[in-house]
């Protein structure tokens, strides 16, 4: 009986050693992609944040802070994806819906300069050749139905950030842009008002 309970000691200690050391990894490894992010070094960041989360995939504030460091490098494929996750998450974060929001509207803008485009199977890929998004170019029908679910999918997320936070103090800016999406998804209610 005394061997079982030194086991389950030992085993315990060891157990609590490890949870503790891969929170100070996580922790230092947070700290590392602040430092990046705060350089504007979103590559470096984005690596540091994921490695702690290879660690760790439980913490809401790694994800969190990842998809913020996507949103900031222009990378809204990975930050719709990103905050996505952090919703499920914890879904009664209103500023998760919000940062969602703006990350889908970008992301649907970004398309429709061909920045981003689809491929067959449905996944997003960065255009790499600039030139190719400098000039018009014609977007498929189901890229124009994806930005379209986009913008529609970032009007959503605008509202549940407003009745999340009902008194949030940007809540005339955050109507102000749903409805500017409004005019881009229906842009012969606009031709009507004249």
């Amino acid at each position: 009986m005394k061997k079982v309970i030194l086991i389950a000691s030992i085993l315990f200690v060891a157990v609590a050693s490890t949870a503790c050391i891969n929170n100070l990894a996580v922790q230092d490894l947070n700290n590392k992609a602040k430092v990046y992010a705060d350089k504007g070094d979103y590559t470096q960041a984005i690596e540091r944040l994921k490695s702690s989360i290879d660690l760790e995939p439980s913490i809401f504030e790694t994800h969190y802070n990842l998809a913020v460091v996507y949103t900031q490098a222009e990378d809204y494929v990975n930050a719709v994806d990103e905050f996505k996750k952090v919703i499920s998450m914890k879904p009664n974060m209103a500023d998760s819906y919000y940062s969602l929001a703006t990350a889908q509207n970008n992301l649907a803008v970004d398309m429709k300069k061909g920045k981003v485009r689809l491929n067959v199977d449905g996944s997003l890929y960065a255009e790499k050749d600039e030139e190719a998004f400098e000039e018009r170019i014609k977007l498929t029908e189901n890229e124009e139905d994806y930005i379209e679910d986009l913008y529609e999918a970032s009007v959503e997320n605008y509202k549940k950030y407003l009745e999340l936070n009902p008194n949030a103090s940007d809540k005339a800016d955050v109507e102000a842009q749903i409805e500017k999406i409004d005019e881009v998804l229906n842009p012969e209610s606009e031709l009507d008002k004249d």
